[in-house]
């Protein structure tokens, strides 16, 4: 393969809802850029793109594919990537690479839901995109209806310049409105023969014309004198203005497809070529230093990883995009997140599972190497002496968790291995070892994504697991202020034990002032605060800590050891051995032993006074509150309300937003296991949600009886 210089280069998402064809589409822009000669299918399993053993299983695409095409004398990166909303974190790695998104529009139903949260991603990255209307051949495709909900989603930037002259089994024909001509298509797709508009069309497709002219006109100042002057722009005019108005978000082009026919698709890829941005003409990169790095080939050599692939038989692969300079075989480079040198040994461009080498890559190409030995995804490579560092991708939060053990106590240690590259893979795959919970919680963005983990650790690490239900990391404070005395006295022969420790414990809030007086049942207890330590948990919350000790009751050295003991038992609350939080202690009497008094007798004593004063003070069992944000079609509205409130939901509000309904509400982690799942069955999968911690709220009544009581029998049990 020849060099591709930075002006010849297109890098291209392509996304949508799942089942629009995506694959498929990929499969023939290959074909046609003669990469391939052959057309695979998605269903007899040999595509290009969906090249995974589970892929072919699940007919449909898990990860994120790297391949390339070449047409009109530019090569054209495509990163095919998952339609389903679980596998969105294919979608976010791929949009960091890619200068503009090609969305695919299912012929039959418009705008779905996975094109409107996708358009949302596209939107938070500030990517252009290219609309393509597919499957215009099936029988129930209905252009007009698409650009409708086109219309209701883009608005008037969504600008037709293409459309079929009909749709269904007899789709062969589109009008083409920049070079106003008619392309129709052989019974087997592939290259058309072209004519003029056909008389019927004349007015619609001279209508069209003018709108896509206006339009493209509208980006920039000469473009508007121009058209001012003339009264319409030729055809490399419009295409200047139709490429100024995607790289800005201000035009949605809108063209027509059969993917499966080959109809259309050398004509896409010409329209990319033409007026797709590259990556010179894209946004700068951004240093986490917020210095700007140009896209240019003769800067300081500097690549972006942003995917690491386990492949069997080839191990890691690392894909990266060129942000600026030149890269040639054996070059080296600095690691700047890790300070390693690396030899880039091989350089390879991809397409698919088909690797080829390549002796020299330029500013904004992709490719990819091997036998990198401290390089990850999200890792930045610079010239020597030329160190930055791009930020990293962000990824959304997890949905869905649920905890995993191996069968085997002798698979744990390859288990934590596997899951830790099924994470370099997958960064939307979040491990927690929980001390806490002591459980392995895996995090991902749904059941179905989590499944498929499950199957990897299955079939291709062979490490049999199970999946279980979750602990609730709750928390435990307390409600009122209690007292507790606590003597601890032990003798064994020869030296005791003896501690004795007077406390008070009070809830903690901010900005409360030192204690002073306490009155507890009845009484009145006077402090004089000596010392005072603040500590930030881990967990959440606070631990305040007074030394309120008066003439020496108890040595100053043995105060470490009674927090010691406190903090102990906040690391495993009285209630159920969850944490806890928010309180606030004073230790203002007590008694030692000149000879047995040591500091495991204060621990003890500490410890021991602090279990007995929290049961007393009215304690309460916390529960994770979590933001939960959810998109549904609206004729499903009703059904997913009531199993909100089923939840235990707190409806904080909702909003209509381009034909769908959102809810915002606060739902308790408990309640929302599997509720992915159950989403999807509700309305047919065409919802989504997110979720993010909020707070922390004490549990109902009837909720905290029945984890006391079934806390207590696991001890028992113990």
């Amino acid at each position: 393969m020849k060099t591709y210089q930075t002006d010849q280069i297109r890098n291209i998402v392509v996304c949508g809802n799942p089942k629009s064809g995506k694959t498929t589409l990929v499969e023939a822009m290959l074909f046609e850029g003669g990469v391939i000669d052959r057309r695979g299918s998605v269903e007899s399993r040999n595509t290009v793109s969906d090249y995974n053993e589970i892929e072919h299983e699940n007919e449909n695409s898990v990860f994120a594919t790297v391949l390339y095409t070449e047409y009109a004398e530019k090569k054209i990166n495509i990163i095919d990537t998952p339609g389903l909303d679980d596998f969105s974190g294919g979608l976010i790695t791929a949009l960091r690479p890619a200068d503009s998104a090609l969305m695919l529009i299912n012929g039959q139903h418009g705008v779905e839901i996975g094109t409107e949260i996708q358009g949302r991603h596209l939107e938070s990255h500030e990517k252009p995109a290219i609309l393509a209307v597919n499957q215009l051949d099936h029988d129930k495709a209905n252009f007009e209806k698409v650009v409708e909900s086109l219309k209701q989603s883009y608005g008037s930037k969504a600008v037709i310049v293409q459309y079929p002259v009909s749709t269904g089994e007899g789709f062969n024909s589109v009008i083409d409105i920049v070079k106003m001509k008619m392309y129709k298509y052989p019974a087997d797709g592939g290259s058309p023969e072209v004519s003029d508009i056909p008389g019927d069309h004349a007015d619609r497709a001279e209508e069209l014309r003018n709108e896509l002219i206006e339009a493209a006109a509208e980006n920039d100042e000469s473009l508007m004198e121009t058209f001012f002057d003339k009264g319409t722009l030729d055809e490399q005019e419009m295409l200047s203005g139709i490429k100024l108005g995607i790289i800005s978000r201000n035009m949605f082009p809108v063209l027509c497809i059969s993917a499966k026919k080959n109809m259309g698709v050398g004509s896409l890829l010409e329209f990319i070529a033409n007026a797709a941005p590259g990556p010179h003409e894209a946004a700068s990169a951004v240093t986490k230093d917020d210095d700007e790095v140009k896209c240019d080939s003769s800067g300081p050599a500097s690549v972006f990883v942003f995917k690491t692939s386990l492949e069997q038989h080839i191990g890691e692969i690392n894909f990266f995009k060129v942000m600026s300079g030149e890269i040639a075989e054996s070059i080296d480079l600095v690691n700047t997140n890790t300070s390693a040198k690396e030899r880039f040994s091989q350089l390879l461009v991809v397409a698919g599972k088909t690797r080829n080498k390549v002796s020299k890559l330029v500013a904004g190409d992709i490719g990819a190497t091997v036998k990198l030995k401290n390089t990850k995804a999200n890792h930045t490579l610079t010239a020597p002496g030329k160190s930055f560092e791009f930020e990293p991708i962000v990824y959304p939060e997890p949905k869905f968790r649920t905890a995993i053990k191996a069968k085997s106590e002798s698979d744990d240690e390859k288990l934590g291995e596997a899951l830790s590259r099924m994470h370099d893979e997958d960064p939307t795959i979040v491990i927690e070892y929980s001390k806490e919970l002591k459980q392995i919680i895996v995090y991902g963005q749904g059941e179905y994504h989590l499944n498929i983990l499950k199957w990897h650790l299955d079939n291709i690490f062979k490490i049999e697991t199970d999946f279980i239900t979750p602990k609730i990391p709750y928390r435990e404070t307390i409600t009122r202020t209690a007292q507790a005395t606590y003597r601890h006295k032990k003798q064994s022969g020869g030296a005791g034990q003896f501690g004795e420790v007077h406390m008070v414990i009070e809830p903690h809030a901010e900005d409360m002032p030192d204690p002073a007086k306490y009155k507890v049942d009845g009484k009145e207890i006077n402090v004089s605060v000596r010392g005072k330590e603040e500590h930030k948990l881990q967990w959440g919350g606070m631990l305040i800590y007074f030394n309120c000790i008066v003439g020496g009751s108890i040595d100053a050295r043995f105060m470490p050891a009674i927090l010691k003991g406190i903090m102990e038992k906040m690391e495993e609350g009285p209630l159920t051995g969850s944490y806890a939080r928010d309180i606030r202690v004073a230790v203002y009497d007590g008694k030692m032993h000149p000879v047995d008094s040591n500091e495991i007798s204060f621990k003890l004593a500490g410890r021991n006074a602090f279990r007995e004063a929290f049961k007393n003070a009215g304690p309460r069992i916390l529960e994770p509150i979590y933001d939960v944000e959810v998109l549904v079609p609206s004729e499903r509205m009703g059904d997913v309300m009531s199993d909100l409130q089923g939840r235990r939901a707190m409806i904080e509000g909702m909003t209509s937003e381009k034909g769908f309904e959102k809810i915002k509400a606060r739902v308790p982690l408990a309640e929302m296991a599997k509720y992915s799942t159950a989403l999807s069955s509700l309305t047919n999968g065409r919802a989504t949600y997110t979720m993010k911690m909020a707070k922390y709220e004490a549990v109902p009544g009837d909720l905290q009886e029945k984890l006391l009581k079934a806390y207590e029998a696991e001890q028992e049990e113990e």
